[in-house]
């Protein structure tokens, strides 16, 4: 999959991308990655490293004053060149974590989105998915919450299967600063869905929401009882006593 536009690449931090590939090669695992390509049903190879290895390989990369990038214009080509260019699916995760890298969480804005958007639909895999869609678009929704709440309203209903279940999932580890109304409009165009990311991703998403505001969530559970899949639904109720006492039915909807 190494195949970089020539405009992209002369934004492109080349030093930091090869270094990345290098650290990668000299650290690799064939045996392990093996197993670890199973297990994802991965069409890439992995290169065998794991999580702690991994974040023990670019930390340093990162943080060197060699490698940092002049400004967001090569930062988010960087990224793209270790997505788009991509020979082991390792390089995905240090994409991803270049993105979350704390230098640069000024640039997680709505000018961002785009990127977000493009890893998603192109990663297309619940791994790299839901690193962007829990961490980073989920920055991005908490510094703009009008903006990114439409802009995940249109997610919600896209056909990409994948921006859905980024759109239902953006909320999860907000807490109570959770927006209910834009959980809900989230969830409820995807009801009816049979794939299993995406019933997976509406359980995930209430049961999380379940931590700070459990009566809510039984309450949501109980309004939609008809609809929801019986994976969503044990998902969702999986930590809530079933004694909870139910709290008035989420916001009502018209038509």
């Amino acid at each position: 999959m190494r195949c970089v536009t020539p405009d992209l690449q002369l934004h492109v931090h080349l030093d930091l991308v090869e270094t990345v590939r290098a650290e990668l090669t000299r650290h690799a695992d064939p045996d392990r990655a093996a197993g670890q390509q199973r297990y994802m049903k991965s069409a890439l190879p992995y290169r065998g490293l794991t999580s702690p290895q991994l974040t023990t390989v670019l930390r340093p990369i990162f943080a060197d004053p060699g490698f940092r990038m002049a400004g967001r214009e090569q930062w988010d080509a960087t990224i793209r060149a270790l997505w788009d260019g991509v020979a082991y699916r390792e390089e995905w995760y240090a994409a991803i974590a270049l993105a979350r890298y704390r230098a640069y969480r000024l640039w997680l804005d709505s000018e961002s989105m785009p990127l977000w958007r493009h890893l998603v639909m192109t990663g297309a895999w619940w791994d790299v998915v839901d690193e962007v869609a829990t961490h980073v678009v989920r920055e991005v929704l908490e510094g703009s919450p009008d903006v990114e709440g439409l802009r995940l309203r249109e997610w919600a209903v896209d056909e990409h299967l994948w921006l859905r279940r980024t759109a239902i999932i953006s909320q999860v580890g907000r807490g109570e600063r959770l927006d209910q109304d834009l959980l809900t409009d989230a969830i409820e165009p995807n009801l009816a869905d049979r794939d299993f990311f995406i019933r997976k991703a509406i359980g995930w998403a209430l049961r999380d929401h379940a931590r700070v505001a459990p009566d809510w969530v039984r309450a949501f559970v109980d309004a939609h009882a008809a609809e929801l899949s019986r994976m969503s639904r044990r998902e969702a109720l999986r930590h809530i006593s079933p004694g909870a006492t139910p709290a008035a039915s989420p916001r009502p909807r018209v038509g």
